[in-house]
């Protein structure tokens, strides 16, 4: 270590420049980071002045695997690593434009001083107030590469993004600013990169709902109706490339509950012509599942634009026949995810809650047991993914206790996990928190698979405070309360299985009761 510290400060470029690769691979293999700890702010130090001298990737990819390694213990040095990167971003863009027939280091080295920059939000995730101290540093950033300029470096600005107004204690004024800029350019020439605009987007939405609620200039609602409407219209765009869009109408849907009357038939109206032509089982569903959120959102207001539409009958009938079909294993093909198949619990829920003018007898049987169905899958997939996460959880003690019996073995090499395998996972933590920004998960590219594709433990949404199960139980119970000749009707058109299935819920629904409070109880004193 000694070495490699002074070879950083040797009068020679090129070996100061050798001794940072040598830095990471030492970083890399390092298990007592005491080794580097006392002596972090002088390397630190070494490699703004490095950075100042030469543009360089491998300079910034040591600086990553540091912050990697060091994770919340570089919260004092984020601000002065941010501004050194953003510096540096500059000057490897300025270079970069003045000289195009250079070979592309100087482009490389930019990208990399933006993943560098996302590293370090990722490691000071837990430290909100760090964010408003960082921002006026990535600000230009931010707005000059959200343009046309920015196009090769598209994704890892869209990913700054996505942090700073995720974990931000609020969306600043300035953050909004941006808002305009992703709308022009995904009208543009930015369709490519819908799935990563969705991420801030969808964050822009739930973490600052009354400004895009109350804002008239710029009228956000407006400019997100326009791209979408767009988008979904147009018969040039593939199935997959829209898949972004009814995400983000969910997004609208569910965190402007009661606000946003005004835009419930446009959105239908969109959805159901794209629903006509759509091949992709996945987008299939969750243009149905806009209409299960629509539902959830406002059930009377909902009906009455299907109906005003023509399409009420035609769209139940098609979400009941997608419900119904299974594969030779009893698997479902359609709403494989626990997400998909809780919007749709909220939404035909909401439907019982409706008077017997709006829902015919025969109509609400259907409804009924649909219902039920679906809360048992719902209520299986639960429980086995419970199982998987506890057994995987003793799979990772099991390999921990192994790790610790095999301290002084170079585990990475037993294990053949070499550094390209590093980044590949350093990559999936980086992904599974952009996931957890969003809210959303990448598409089930394989729609033959017989296992259901499911996250939904980095799913957040304002639903996950609503249990479908009591919610249900609670709306049949007002159902019979308000209507108890009818809830009669329902009950007596049950055959014994459908009663086993309502009797078994309800019981559930008691003890999730108990699980919520037992939660929260504990939550409570945690604190």
């Amino acid at each position: 270590m000694h070495c490699i510290v002074s070879g950083m400060r040797d009068p020679d470029l090129p070996v100061r420049v050798d001794s940072v690769f040598a830095l990471r691979c030492f970083v890399e293999a390092c298990k007592d980071l005491n080794e580097i700890r006392p002596i972090l702010p002088q390397l630190l130090d070494e490699f703004f002045k490095l950075m100042n001298e030469v543009e360089n990737e491998d300079l910034v990819f040591t600086l990553e695997t540091i912050v990697d390694k060091f994770g919340e213990e570089m919260a004092p040095y984020a601000l002065g690593l941010c501004q050194n990167l953003a510096a540096a971003f500059w000057r490897c863009m300025a270079s970069s434009e003045a000289d195009d027939e250079a070979d592309d280091s100087g482009a490389l080295a930019a990208v990399g001083c933006l993943r560098a920059i996302s590293t370090i939000l990722e490691s000071i995730s837990s430290l909100p107030h760090l964010f408003l101290q960082i921002e006026p540093t990535l600000l230009p950033i931010m707005r000059r590469m959200l343009t046309s300029d920015g196009q090769d470096v598209y994704e890892e600005v869209l990913e700054i993004v996505s942090y700073m107004t995720f974990f931000s204690p609020t969306i600043s004024l300035d953050m909004w600013s941006l808002w305009p800029l992703m709308m022009e350019a995904l009208n543009d020439w930015a369709i490519d990169f819908f799935e990563n605009i969705l991420v801030p987007l969808d964050n822009y939405i739930s973490r600052g709902t009354d400004i895009f609620l109350a804002s008239k200039d710029p009228d956000y609602q407006q400019s997100l109706w326009d791209a979408l409407q767009s988008i979904m219209m147009d018969e040039n765009m593939e199935d997959s490339d829209i898949e972004p869009a009814p995400k983000l109408i969910e997004v609208v849907f569910q965190n402007c509950k009661g606000n946003v009357d005004q835009w419930v038939e446009h959105y239908l109206r969109i959805t159901i012509a794209r629903l006509r032509r759509a091949q992709k089982p996945y987008l299939k569903c969750l243009l149905v599942q806009v209409i299960a959120n629509a539902l959830y959102y406002n059930p009377a207001l909902t009906l009455e634009s299907l109906n005003k539409l023509g399409v009420a009958a035609d769209i139940f009938n098609h979400w009941f026949a997608m419900l119904q079909q299974v594969k030779k294993s009893g698997a479902r093909v359609n709403f494989k995810r626990e997400h998909d198949k809780k919007v749709c619990c909220l939404g035909l829920t909401s439907l019982i809650a409706l008077p017997a003018d709006k829902i015919p007898a025969e109509a609400l049987d259907r409804i009924f047991k649909a219902t039920l169905e679906l809360l048992v899958a719902y209520k299986d997939q639960v429980a086995e993914a419970k199982k998987e996460n506890e057994e995987a959880a003793d799979d990772m003690d099991g390999f921990d206790a192994d790790e610790e019996d095999d301290d002084e073995v170079d585990s990475d090499k037993e294990m053949g996990v070499d550094d390209e395998d590093g980044d590949e996972i350093s990559s999936l933590q980086l992904q599974k928190l952009a996931a957890e920004a969003r809210g959303f998960q990448p598409a089930d590219e394989d729609d033959d698979s017989d296992d259901d594709f499911s996250d939904d433990e980095e799913l957040h949404s304002p639903i996950d405070e609503v249990d479908p199960f009591i919610f249900f139980v609670e709306t049949v119970q007002a159902l019979q309360a308000s209507d108890p000749a009818r809830f009669q009707n329902l009950m007596q058109t049950l055959d014994f299985r459908y009663q086993a299935l309502a009797s078994g819920i309800g019981q559930h629904a008691e003890q999730r009761k108990i699980e919520i409070e037992r939660e929260k109880s504990e939550k409570a004193n945690a604190q």
